[in-house]
């Protein structure tokens, strides 16, 4: 009876190392991180957008004081080349930041829609209230850009 319990102790241990043994493995991946070139084609659109981003008082001010065709000049103009860059941005993201970025944009869009409609009719608050919703939109696609060390050794 002994003699049984160990050889069927013996048969547990083989079949339990033989099946941990087939098991997959988990292997961690690394993060995604960004190529050289990627930071370089993203770097070159940046410093755009950051520009309009500092100009966010200005457009502020054009709507407080009712001036609509510098506010819808201010629109088609800096706004619209910011969004543009940004979509130039998108396909050098990360794939998981890229469908982010594609939505920003668009919200981004339909805030200066709304800014251009509200400027048409002369309504300051709404206008108000669109501006800023686009400037948050622009500081969260800022915030999808990866910092300059973020590329692959």
């Amino acid at each position: 009876m002994v003699h049984q319990r160990s050889i069927l102790s013996l048969i547990l241990v083989l079949l339990t190392t033989f099946l941990i043994s087939c098991g997959n493995p988990s292997v961690a991946t690394a993060p995604p991180s960004y190529t050289s070139a990627q930071l370089v084609k993203i770097q070159e659109y940046v410093p755009d957008i950051q520009v309009v981003r500092d100009r966010s008082e200005e457009l502020k001010n054009l709507i407080q004081s009712r001036e609509w065709i510098k506010v819808g000049n201010f629109i088609h103009g800096p706004m619209t080349e910011a969004r543009l860059n940004m979509t130039y941005v998108i396909p050098n993201l990360v794939p998981q930041d890229q469908p982010k970025g594609r939505q920003i944009t668009k919200d981004l869009l339909g805030h200066l829609v709304k800014i251009d409609q509200a400027a048409t009719v002369g309504n300051t608050s709404l206008a108000l209230s669109n501006y800023k919703d686009a400037f948050t939109d622009v500081d969260k696609f800022l915030q999808l850009i990866p910092e300059k060390g973020d590329s692959e050794q």
